[in-house]
C-alpha cells in the first residue's frame, strides 16, 4: 500500500476544525475511499492556546508556517484561513515548496486565480477548491467533470445562505429586514459585519469562479454587476407573493452568442420554481446544459462539517490521482479561452416588476406609460393598490412588463423617477419565468 498522504492545515477556524474532526474520526473510511491513509502532520495557527471546538493534538499545532514548508512528508497544504493577502502568500509558498493546495477561499480565487493557477502549473502541482463555492454542494466537481460533455448556457444560483435566510424569514413571517438580519446574526448565519453577504459581494466571488469553469472567462468580482438585499422592503415581498412570486438573491450567468452576462441581484422567481423553494441558509445552483438540459444542485452552503466534507473530498481526489489529471486538462485561469467574453448585462432580456409611489392625479399613469413606451417596453399587467397607512397622497402602482432589454428598462426607470407625480424612486426587480 502507498505511503500515507501527509496533510497540513493553515488556519483552524470553523472549517479547519471540521477537517480535523473528519480526518481523526473516519480514518478507515478515508483509507477505503482513497487507497492511502491520511496523516495530519501540522496545523498552523496564529495562537496555539486559543480554545477550539474540536480536540486538536497539541503536538500538531504550530505558529510557524515555515515548519510546514520544510516538512518533506507534507504533500498537501489546506489553506483554510480566508482573506486574500496572507492567504495568497501561503498558497504561492506552498506551491513553490512542491505541495499541492486545497483551498476553500473563494475571494482569493476570484481575485488572484490567474496568478496562483499559473504558479501551480509552473510547479507541476494541483489546486483543488470544491469547498470555495456552496460549501457541501459538489458543484465544482459537477461542472468540471460530470457535466463536461455539455456547454453550460445558463446559471442561476442561490450562493449566499445569509441572504437566503433573511429573505425567507421576511417572506414567511412578515418581519422587516433589520429583524431578520439580527436573527441571522444571533443564530450564527451572519457575521457581526454582514456587508459582504448582504451586498452581493460573496455571491459575486462565487459566480466569478463558476463562470471560469463553465465558460473559461475571467471576471474580477468588481466587474460583476451586483445589487444586494439591504433595500428589499416588506411591501415588495408582499406584492411578489400576491403575484405568485418569491424574491431571491440570485447569481446569474446568461449566454448569448459568444457573450456571457454576469450579475448578482434580487430576482422575482415563480413560487413553483425549484429555486423559489430553497429555504433558510441553504444554497442551490440551477444549470442549463446544451445536452443534459436543466439540473439543480442543492444543499448546505456553509458550516463546519458540510464545508469540511468538500475539503476532504478534494484530499481523496488528490490521493487517488483524479484531481491532478483534471487540473492538467481543465486549464483553468489560463490564457486558453473558449471563445466567450464577458459583456455588460444591458442586452439581457427579461420581464420586470416595477413599483412606483404615484400621486393620485389625472395624467400620472399616462406619463408613466409614455416613459415605458418611449423605450419600446410594453405592459403585461398593472395594479393600483391602496395607499399605505400614513401616506394619503401617494399610492403604490405595480407594473409587470413584457420582455425588454435591461438597458432600455433602466433608461425608462430613470425617466420615470424624474416625473413630477413620482414621490419616491422606483423599485424594480427582474422577473424569472
Amino acid at each position: 500500500m502507498a505511503d500515507a498522504l501527509g496533510i497540513a492545515l493553515v488556519g483552524c477556524g470553523t472549517v479547519g476544525c471540521g477537517v480535523v474532526k473528519l480526518l481523526r474520526e473516519q480514518p478507515e473510511r478515508l483509507l477505503q475511499r482513497a487507497g492511502r491513509a491520511f496523516e495530519l502532520r501540522r496545523v498552523a495557527v496564529l495562537d496555539k492556546r486559543k480554545p477550539r471546538p474540536v480536540d486538536v493534538p497539541a503536538h500538531l499545532l504550530t505558529e510557524d508556517f515555515q515548519t510546514i514548508l520544510n516538512d518533506p512528508k507534507v504533500e498537501v497544504v489546506c489553506e483554510l484561513m480566508g482573506g486574500t493577502t496572507v492567504a495568497k502568500q501561503v498558497v504561492l509558498a506552498s506551491l513553490a515548496a512542491g505541495k499541492h493546495v486545497v483551498t476553500a477561499n473563494k475571494a482569493l480565487l476570484a481575485d488572484a486565480g490567474h496568478e496562483i493557477f499559473e504558479a501551480a502549473r509552473k510547479a507541476n502541482r494541483t489546486i483543488c477548491f470544491e469547498a470555495a463555492v456552496a460549501g457541501g454542494v459538489p458543484i465544482i466537481r459537477a461542472l468540471a467533470e460530470s457535466l463536461s460533455a455539455n456547454q453550460v448556457t445558463a446559471i442561476q444560483a442561490i450562493l449566499n445562505g445569509t441572504s437566503n435566510f433573511i429573505l425567507t424569514a421576511m417572506a414567511e413571517r412578515g418581519i422587516p429586514y433589520s429583524e431578520a438580519l439580527a436573527e441571522a446574526q444571533r443564530l450564527g448565519f451572519a457575521e457581526a459585519d454582514p456587508t459582504l453577504d448582504v451586498d452581493g459581494s460573496d455571491a459575486a466571488h462565487k459566480l466569478a469562479i463558476l463562470a471560469q469553469i463553465a465558460f473559461g472567462v475571467t471576471a474580477k468580482p468588481h466587474e460583476i454587476e451586483r445589487v444586494g438585499i439591504e433595500h428589499v422592503e416588506a411591501i415588495d415581498i408582499r406584492f411578489a407573493t400576491e403575484l405568485g412570486n418569491a424574491i431571491k438573491l440570485l447569481a446569474e450567468a446568461w449566454v448569448a452568442g459568444g457573450h456571457v452576462a454576469l450579475h448578482v441581484a434580487p430576482v422575482m422567481v415563480r413560487k413553483t420554481d425549484m429555486l423559489a423553494q430553497v429555504r433558510g441558509a441553504y444554497n442551490a445552483i440551477q444549470l442549463v446544459g446544451d445536452v443534459v438540459g436543466e439540473t439543480l444542485f442543492q444543499g448546505p452552503g456553509a458550516g463546519m462539517m458540510p464545508t469540511a466534507s468538500s475539503v476532504v473530498a478534494d484530499l481523496i481526489d488528490l490521493a487517488v490521482g483524479r484531481a491532478q489529471r483534471t487540473f492538467e486538462v481543465a486549464k483553468l485561469w489560463s490564457r486558453e479561452g473558449r471563445g466567450f467574453s464577458v459583456e455588460p448585462s444591458e442586452k439581457v432580456r427579461s420581464r420586470f416588476y416595477l413599483r412606483l409611489m404615484v400621486i393620485d392625479q389625472p395624467g400620472s399613469l399616462a406619463d408613466v406609460c409614455r416613459a415605458l413606451a418611449e423605450q419600446g417596453i410594453s405592459i403585461s399587467s398593472l395594479v393600483q393598490h391602496e395607499a399605505p397607512e400614513g401616506n394619503s397622497q401617494a399610492v403604490p402602482l405595480v407594473i409587470m412588463t413584457h420582455y425588454a432589454e435591461t438597458g432600455k428598462f433602466r433608461a425608462a426607470v430613470k425617466a420615470i423617477d424624474r416625473l413630477p407625480a413620482i414621490r419616491e424612486n422606483a423599485v424594480s426587480y427582474s422577473v424569472d419565468d
